[in-house]
Order: C-alpha cells, then structure tokens, then sequence
C-alpha cells in the first residue's frame, strides 16, 4: 500500500527536515500548476518516469522549465537502451502514485531501491525546491540540499548530473 502524504511528512519530520505545504485543485501539468500557483518561490519540478529495454527504472526530476531529449537522455543518466515512459501500473506499483503525480516524494514507496533517481544539477541551484507531496493536490516546498537527504534516507543515491539542453 502506498504511503499517504501524512506518513510523507512524518518521515521527513524524523529526518529534521522542515517542509512548507500549499494545497491547490489537482494539477496535471506543467501549464496548470503555473497558472494556479501562485506566488510559491523556489525552483519548480517537472518528473520523467522512464525505463530502458532492460526494465531499469528511472525517476528523473528537472525544473519544470526544462528541455529534455528523450531521444539522447538515455547516454546521460546511463541507461542500456533508449528509454520510453514507463506505463501506468509500473509508476503505482514502484512510486505509488497516478500520472500527474510524479515527484522525488515517491521515492520513500520504493523500498526495493528499483528506481535510479537523477536530478538535474540546474533544478539544484535553486535553494527551495517544489514538488508534489504524493498528491497531486498539494505543492510541498523543502531545501535543495534536504531532498537529497530525503533521496539518500530512502535508500536513493541521487544521480546529480546535466540533463536539460
């Protein structure tokens, strides 16, 4: 069963990890949450759910802003093949979450350590970071050098590495 944004938020709090959480009307894309933010500083997050031919999970997280190509990412984050989004089922079966929903938070329901997570080294300039708290109905706000922490407390080591053009 996945875990709720509340067991989300006590894990972080064990970690002494202080977040700031602005609920909203569920967000699908890039586009709505722009226009319905509002005024929430700090870098915003834009999540890729990609496998390669060899069924490797990748979680990649860049600035909302962010161009990707997907036809070349997969040299980049070290993938065996090139990389398709993964389906549906897999995203709730390893993060926990729906389509629209995709965030750096859904590492904690990998407990496998199936996913390879990366994070653009430009979203990392950013001293706060935005990003859906397992819900697509809330933004949660948490330092840069914290999602780290929260990444590695999972069991995650965040692949810091150059993604977007």
């Amino acid at each position: 069963m996945p875990k709720t944004a509340a067991e989300l938020f006590a894990f972080l709090k064990e970690l002494g990890i202080e977040v700031s959480t602005v609920s909203h009307p569920p967000l699908f894309t890039v586009a709505d949450a722009q226009a319905l933010r509002g005024e929430i500083p700090g870098g915003h997050t834009k999540n890729l759910f990609l496998k390669d031919k060899k069924d490797n999970f990748f979680l990649v997280t860049v600035d909302e802003e962010a161009e990707v190509d997907l036809k070349q990412i997969h040299h980049v984050i070290g993938a065996a093949s090139r990389v398709s989004f993964g389906k549906p089922e897999a995203l709730m079966e390893l993060l926990g979450v729906i389509p629209g929903a995709v965030t750096a938070f859904g590492l904690i329901n990998d407990q496998n350590g199936t996913i390879n997570f990366v994070i653009d080294s430009a979203l990392l300039e950013n001293e706060t970071i935005n990003a859906h708290p397992l819900t697509n109905e809330a933004t949660t706000s948490i330092a840069a050098q914290d999602l780290l922490r929260f990444a590695r407390a999972t069991g995650h080591e965040p692949a810091i590495l150059k993604v977007s053009a």
